[in-house]
């Protein structure tokens, strides 16, 4: 006999699901503008220009790897930006390389601590009291199926071994929601709050993409690099191949 199918009251919507939801957007724009104003103007300076070598640096790699689906125009294009001898990034960007020992340095122990202050404790705090508060509570189920393995992530707080693992408890929901509002945050604070949220991530989560330790080094290598690579467009004789794939295809299938 088939176990009877799970419904949730409508009320669990309005006491449980948006106000878990509204908590963790008003506490993520808190913990965006403390961040900003926590980190100074030279800081976000440096950031910024960490950021920029590190973007410059993967372009100039899918170009290297990518390029040969150019046009041999916007191929030449594309390396005349980064390669000019006179202009080019690679040969006229120059960065002060101050190296930072952690264990010397009280600055990086001071940002340390405003990272974790800013991100560990407001999530630790508000999630433990969403769970006291909200506990036991399914709030949600997912529109599509999902494996066993995801009921710890979905379902903290209930220790339920037979319930779908789709469904979503409020500790759970909470945490969906944290890492899920990004779009909103932009739509909220505006665009340049973007690269405040990720700087955030990254200190919690670890960079995606990990900046290199020396960008005047990482620049020389990276034009060095691109200098050896020769465009071969692959796109050549993609006409003559279509056609010749439609007329075989046209041989197969057509009148005996």
């Amino acid at each position: 006999m088939a176990a009877p199918e799970l419904r949730l009251e409508s009320s669990i919507r309005f006491w449980v699901l948006l106000p878990v939801a509204w908590i963790a957007l008003a506490v993520g724009i808190l913990r965006l503008r403390v961040a900003a104003l926590l980190r100074g103007s030279e800081r976000e300076l440096g950031w910024r220009e960490q950021l920029q070598d590190t973007q410059i640096l993967a372009r100039s790699r899918h170009l290297r790897e990518n390029g040969r689906f150019l046009t041999y125009r916007g191929f030449l294009m594309r390396k005349h930006y980064f390669n000019n001898p006179e202009n080019g990034f690679f040969r006229k960007t120059k960065r002060k390389v101050q190296p930072r020992n952690p264990l010397t340095d009280p600055t990086m122990v001071t940002e340390m601590m405003k990272g974790n202050l800013v991100n560990v404790l407001p999530m630790i705090l508000v999630g433990g009291w969403i769970n006291w508060t909200f506990s036991g509570f399914v709030a949600t189920k997912v529109p599509f199926p999902l494996t066993l393995r995801f009921k710890p992530m979905l379902q903290r707080g209930i220790n339920l071994p037979s319930l779908d693992p789709s469904w979503v408890s409020s500790a759970s929901w909470y945490f969906l929601n944290v890492f899920g509002l990004r779009r909103m945050f932009n739509l909220i604070l505006g665009e340049e709050t973007a690269a405040e949220q990720n700087l955030l991530q990254d200190q919690f989560l670890g960079p995606t993409v990990p900046a290199p330790p020396d960008p005047n080094k990482a620049f020389k290598a990276e034009w060095e690099a691109l200098e050896l690579v020769s465009h071969h467009w692959a796109l050549q004789d993609v006409e003559e191949q279509l056609m010749s794939q439609d007329l075989r295809l046209a041989g197969m299938f057509g009148p005996e």
